[in-house]
C-alpha cells in the first residue's frame, strides 16, 4: 500500500510539471541554504571543543572600574598565573602565553616568515596537550631558547617532522632556538592557532601592566564558580593598594569552549565570533526554509479545486480520510526527497562561494558521508511532514458526494490562511532587505567616517633589526629623499590592529599628583608622527626634535582625556609616568593635546590616550611612510630599496594603515555578504511562491479573462484584477515589517561604538524593493494573460 502511495505521488509529481518545478526548486533552494548554514553554525559551535580537557579549561580575564575609568581586558599581568596556582589548590595548572613570538626564521639558505608564533609557559603543553609528532611535550618548553613547531613550519622547514628534533633555527636579528617537539597543526576551529611555540622569557613582576594571556586547568574536583568567587581577595592581596580605593574590580574565569563566541574584551588574541550572530542565522536558516515550505503549502491548499474530483473518486473506492492524509504525506514526502537530491548537489556546488563569503574551509561531508546522508534524509523526511500535513488534513475533509459534484465549500477561511502564509513570506524578505541594507550601510560608515587623521595613502612596516632602530632618522632622511614619500615618522606599535598598550598612570588633580591611578592607552611616537598622519593640536605644541627634555619629561595626551581629568588649562600639567631607580616619582608634562582619533576599529570608543616619545631606540620599531597618491608603485620601490640598503637580508612587508581598520570588520564584511545572499534566496523563493499562485490563479480564470477581453476590458484593468488579491497581503507584510526591522536593526547598531544613523525612508525603500519585485513578479505573469487572444481563452475546458 505505503509503495502504492508513493507510485501515485510520482504519476501525480509527472502530470503537473509546473506545478512540481516550483515546489522542488524552492525546497531544493531552502534546504540547500538551510544545510549549508548548519555547516556554518555547527563549526562556530565547536570551537575548542577538541582539547580533551576542554571542560577544565579557563582563560582568566579582568575588569575594573572606578571614578577615573575602566577596563575590561583579556589580558592579564606578569604574576597572575604563578601566583593563582600557589594561591589557589584548586588550580592544576596554569600558563602564560604572549603572541609577540612571530619573525623570520632562518635554517640553511632557507628564509621563513611566521608572525602566528607564540611565546608560552611549558604548563601551556600539559593544559591543552596538544598531540606530539615527535619530543616529550612534558618538557619541550623548559629550556631556554626551545621552540615546538606544528607539523606544516617543520615539513616547511626541514621536509619531514621527524628530521626536526634537536636542530637549530634562528629568528633573523634574534638568538637560535632549539627544536624540542613537532605537535600536529592546531585545528582551525580554535581560538588559539599558531605555528610554534617558543619558551617564555623571564617577565617583570609588574601587577600594573596586562600584556599576557592566562589560561588555567581546573582539579577534577574544582567548581570554577566556586573558584570564582573567592577571586576578590586575590584583588585585595595583589592589586588594592597599586589600584588605589574607590576601584570596582572582577577577575572571571571564561570557559575556553565560550570565548570564541562570547568573549568581546579589549585585546583578545584572535578575532572572535559572536553568538548574536548565530541566534541570527540560525533563524534566518529556518525563515528561509519556512518560505520554501509555506509555497509547498500554499500552492498545495491552491491547487484544491482541481482535485476535489479525484477525492470524491477515491473516497468512491474505498478510501478513508487517514488513507488520504497518507497519501498526501506520501506526495508531499516525495517533493521532499528530490528536492534534498537536488538540495545536496546545489550544496557542493555552492560551497565554494559560501567558503568564501563566510571565511571558512567547511566540507560538505564534513560529519562523515554516512551521518550526513542520514542526517539528510531524516531531514527532508521532517520537513515534508510538516510541510504536507496542513495540505492532506485540508484535502481529506471533502465529503464524498460534494467532492464528486466539484463543491468546496466555504473556502474564506482557507483563502484567508493562504494571504496570511503569502503575507509571513514577505515580512521574513522586508526584514532580510532592510537587514542587508543596514549592515552594508553600517559597514560603509565605519570605513569613510573621519578617524581623527589621514589613513589613505600611509603605509607602515616593522623593523626588525635593533641597530636599524637606532639609525631610524637616516633611514628616515633617504625616504624622503624622493618626491615620491610625502612624510615619515616611526612609532611603537601600527595603529588599528587592537593591540596598543595599556598603562597605569598618576595624574595632577588640584595641584598635586592624584593618589588614585588612571588607566589609559599609552603610544611612542616621535615628532614626526603628527604631520605624517595629519593628525591636528587642539591646544599646544608638538615634540620638538630641537628640545632634549622632550624625550623623557614631555606627553601629549587626547581631548578624551582632558575631559575624564576635568581639566580646563591642561598645558603645563604633570603626570607620573613611572619611578626612578631611588624609589622617586618620574614626571612629565603635557605640552600639547592632540584632537581626538581613533586608534582602533569604530567598533572601539575613543579611550584616553597619553603619547610619548620613545625612550630607547627599540621601542621606535615600526616606520609610518606617507606616499604620493600618484606614485605609488614608484614609492613602494624606492622605499624596499632603501630599507634593504639598512637591513640587506629582511624582508620588506608593510601594510597601509586602511587595509589595518578595514581588517577589523572582516567579520561583519562576512556577515553581511551570507546576509545578502540569503536575501536574494529568500525573494527568489518567495517569487517562486508568488508565480506558482498567479499562475495557478491565471489557470483558473481563463474563460473569465477572455469574457472580460470579449467585453472591452483593457490589459491594465486584467492585470490589476489578476494581482490585486496577493497585492493586500504584500502591503500588509511591509507594513508590519518595518517597525520590526527598525526595532531589530537599532539593536543591533548599539553594538557599535560610532553608529550610522537610522531613517525611516531607507525602511520605506526596502519595503518599496519587495513590492516592486512582487509586482513584478505578478504583474509580469498576468499581463501574458492578459494579452493572450481572448478566442483560445474561450476554447479551453
Amino acid at each position: 500500500m505505503i509503495k502504492n502511495y508513493f507510485l501515485i505521488a510520482w504519476r501525480s509529481l509527472s502530470k503537473n510539471k509546473v506545478y512540481s518545478a516550483i515546489n522542488i526548486t524552492g525546497l531544493a533552494i531552502g534546504l540547500s541554504v538551510f544545510w549549508l548554514m548548519s555547516l556554518y553554525i555547527i563549526d562556530e559551535l565547536s570551537y575548542d571543543q577538541q582539547s580533551p580537557n576542554a571542560g577544565r579549561v579557563y582563560r582568566v580575564v579582568h575588569s575594573g572600574e572606578w571614578a577615573g575609568g575602566n577596563f575590561h581586558l583579556a589580558v592579564t599581568p606578569a604574576p597572575f598565573a604563578a601566583t593563582l596556582k600557589k594561591e589557589y589548590s584548586g588550580i592544576e595548572e596554569a600558563a602564560r602565553i604572549s603572541p609577540e613570538g612571530g619573525g623570520t626564521i632562518l635554517y640553511g639558505d632557507k628564509k621563513i616568515k611566521a608572525e602566528d608564533i607564540f611565546f608560552a609557559d611549558n604548563s601551556l603543553l600539559t593544559i591543552f596537550r596538544y598531540p606530539f609528532i615527535v619530543g616529550n611535550p612534558n618538557t619541550a618548553l623548559v629550556s631556554p631558547n626551545s621552540i615546538v613547531l606544528t607539523e606544516t613550519l617543520a615539513r616547511n622547514i626541514f621536509g619531514r617532522p621527524e628530521d626536526a628534533l634537536n636542530k637549530s633555527i634562528t629568528f633573523e636579528h634574534d638568538a637560535s632556538y632549539q627544536v624540542t617537539g613537532v605537535m600536529a597543526d592546531i585545528p582551525v576551529n580554535s581560538h588559539l592557532t599558531f605555528s610554534a611555540l617558543r619558551n617564555m622569557p623571564p617577565q617583570p613582576d609588574d601587577w600594573m601592566n596586562s600584556y599576557l594571556y592566562t589560561y588555567v586547568l581546573l582539579k577534577k574536583t574544582t567548581s570554577a564558580s566556586d573558584l570564582e568567587a573567592r577571586l576578590p581577595a586575590f584583588f585585595d592581596r595583589w592589586l588594592k593598594d597599586p589600584m588605589g580605593k574607590g576601584a570596582h574590580y572582577k577577575a572571571e574565569l571564561q570557559p575556553l569552549t565560550a570565548i570564541h563566541l562570547h568573549s568581546r574584551l579589549d585585546y583578545e588574541i584572535s578575532r572572535n565570533g559572536d553568538i548574536n550572530y548565530i541566534w541570527i542565522f540560525s533563524i534566518v536558516a529556518l525563515l528561509i526554509l519556512g518560505i520554501a515550505v509555506i509555497n509547498y503549502i500554499n500552492l498545495a491548499t491552491a491547487r484544491s479545486s482541481v482535485r476535489i474530483k479525484e477525492i470524491g473518486i477515491r473516497r468512491v473506492v474505498g478510501y478513508g480520510r487517514g488513507q488520504l492524509i497518507l497519501l498526501f504525506l506520501a506526495e508531499s514526502v516525495s517533493y521532499t526527497f528530490l528536492a534534498a537530491a537536488i538540495a545536496l548537489g546545489l550544496a557542493g556546488l555552492l560551497l565554494p562561494l559560501f567558503n568564501i563569503l563566510a571565511g571558512k574551509t567547511l566540507s560538505l561531508w564534513q560529519f562523515g558521508m554516512l551521518p550526513t546522508l542520514f542526517l539528510l534524509v531524516v531531514f527532508a523526511l521532517l520537513t515534508g511532514l510538516t510541510g504536507g500535513i496542513y495540505p492532506a488534513l485540508f484535502l481529506s475533509r471533502f465529503q464524498t458526494i460534494p467532492a464528486l459534484k466539484g463543491q468546496q465549500g466555504d473556502q474564506h477561511s482557507t483563502i484567508l490562511f493562504r494571504k496570511g502564509l503569502v503575507t509571513f513570506q514577505f515580512i521574513i524578505t522586508v526584514l532580510l532587505i532592510a537587514g542587508s541594507a543596514i549592515l552594508y550601510g553600517q559597514l560603509h560608515f565605519m570605513q569613510n567616517k573621519d578617524m581623527g587623521f589621514n589613513k589613505d595613502q600611509t603605509l607602515v612596516f616593522h623593523i626588525h633589526d635593533k641597530k636599524v632602530r637606532e639609525r631610524i632618522e637616516d633611514l628616515r632622511t633617504r625616504l624622503l629623499a624622493s618626491t615620491a614619500i610625502e612624510a615619515a615618522a616611526s612609532a611603537g606599535n601600527p595603529i588599528g590592529n587592537n593591540d596598543i598598550g595599556t598603562v597605569s598612570l598618576n595624574f595632577e588633580d588640584k595641584g598635586a599628583l592624584s593618589r588614585k591611578p588612571r588607566i589609559v592607552q599609552s603610544f611612542y611616537v616621535d615628532a614626526d608622527f603628527l604631520p605624517t598622519l595629519q593628525l591636528k593640536l587642539a591646544e599646544g605644541r608638538n615634540f620638538s626634535k630641537t628640545q632634549p627634555t622632550d624625550i623623557h619629561q614631555s606627553v601629549l595626551i587626547n581631548e578624551t582625556l582632558v575631559k575624564e581629568l576635568g581639566w580646563t588649562d591642561p598645558i603645563g600639567k604633570k603626570v607620573q609616568t613611572g619611578t626612578d631607580s631611588a624609589g622617586q616619582p618620574q614626571l612629565s608634562t603635557v605640552i600639547g593635546v592632540v584632537n581626538d582619533f581613533n586608534i582602533y576599529s569604530l567598533q572601539h570608543k575613543i579611550e584616553p590616550l597619553v603619547l610619548a616619545m620613545p625612550p630607547v631606540a627599540r621601542e621606535q620599531d615600526n616606520l609610518y611612510v606617507r606616499i604620493n597618491p600618484r606614485r605609488t608603485a614608484e614609492a613602494l620601490t624606492h622605499i624596499a630599496a632603501v630599507y634593504h640598503e639598512f637591513d640587506p637580508g629582511a624582508a620588506f612587508d608593510y601594510h597601509f594603515l586602511d587595509e589595518n581598520f578595514s581588517q577589523q570588520y572582516q567579520s561583519e564584511k562576512n556577515q553581511g555578504q551570507l546576509l545578502l545572499a540569503f536575501t536574494m534566496l529568500a525573494i527568489l523563493i518567495a517569487c517562486l511562491g508568488l508565480f506558482g499562485l498567479v499562475t495557478f490563479s491565471v489557470g483558473q480564470r481563463t474563460k473569465e479573462i477572455g469574457i472580460r477581453k470579449v467585453l472591452g476590458a483593457s490589459i491594465a484593468s486584467i492585470v490589476l484584477l489578476i494581482g490585486k488579491d496577493l497585492a493586500r497581503p504584500i502591503l500588509l507584510a511591509i507594513a508590519i515589517s518595518i517597525p520590526i526591522a527598525w526595532y531589530t536593526m537599532d539593536k543591533w547598531l548599539q553594538t557599535f561604538a560610532y553608529r550610522m544613523p537610522l531613517s525611516i525612508g531607507l525602511f520605506i525603500a526596502a519595503g518599496a524593493a519587495a513590492a516592486g519585485i512582487a509586482g513584478a513578479t505578478v504583474g509580469g505573469k498576468a499581463w501574458i494573460a492578459a494579452k493572450t487572444n481572448p478566442s483560445k481563452s474561450l476554447k479551453t475546458e
